[in-house]
């Protein structure tokens, strides 16, 4: 599965300088650079080097600054990686490959050098608030099937342990989470109820999201700006 690249990836993204979380705003992984506004850097995952990786890449180019393309190397050298037409028409569109080996090596096929097209501002804006209102890096790059664990669906989560620890008025999470009282009243997950004005408490729903995903009420302060 395209998870497997997605430590090799990270690290090696990691080393270079960013900050590395997994599946923001539908990119397999996106890295931040210290400073502001941050370098961003936007890589997808594919077992294999085929098109649909560089129309994904393509896409991605309105909301980065870099982009690049990471696929496992063939075993028999019969990649695209090995295909002189691939690498090329990647240079030409300002695209980065990385190529990951069995043992989780990472190597650098074309670097991304090439100036990249025009951003879109809001698409932009939009990734990097959901990277950096995340706490830590909840999701692996690279899947499709599990609920990703957006910063939205995070600090519900905080409501919920909040709940089940006898914390039922919204004004008591704000520590946790200044905007605790629109996310029990909005209840997109349906995990709350709500008993009388400013009371909640956590639904069945709430307890199995729990178990799911277990949460510490005294973990670290949510990141400002949610």
């Amino acid at each position: 599965m395209e998870t497997s690249l997605y430590l090799p990836v990270k690290a090696f993204l990691e080393a270079a300088g960013y900050v590395v979380k997994g599946e923001v705003a539908g990119c397999d992984l996106v890295g931040l650079s210290d400073g502001e506004p941050p370098v961003v850097v936007v890589c997808e995952l594919k077992l294999s080097f085929n098109l649909e990786l560089l129309l994904q890449a393509v896409d991605r180019a309105s909301m980065s600054d870099e982009v690049w393309i990471a696929a496992r190397i063939s075993a028999k050298g019969r990649g695209r990686e090995t295909d002189k037409r691939y690498r090329d028409l990647c240079r030409r569109l300002g695209i980065g490959m990385l190529g990951v080996s069995d043992g989780g090596e990472v190597s650098v096929i074309v670097s991304s050098v090439s100036p990249m097209p025009r951003t879109n501002p809001k698409r932009r804006s939009r990734l990097v608030k959901e990277h950096q209102r995340r706490r830590g890096d909840p999701a692996i790059g690279g899947g499709s099937r599990a609920p990703i664990m957006t910063a939205y669906r995070q600090q519900a989560l905080l409501c919920a342990a909040a709940l089940d620890r006898g914390v039922v008025r919204p004004r008591d999470m704000k520590a946790l989470t200044p905007k605790a009282g629109p996310i029990l009243r909005d209840n997109v997950y349906g995990w709350f109820e709500r008993q009388e004005k400013g009371v909640y408490a956590l639904t069945p729903a709430g307890q199995a999201a729990l178990l799911r995903w277990p949460q510490s009420v005294q973990s670290d302060p949510a990141p400002s700006g949610l």
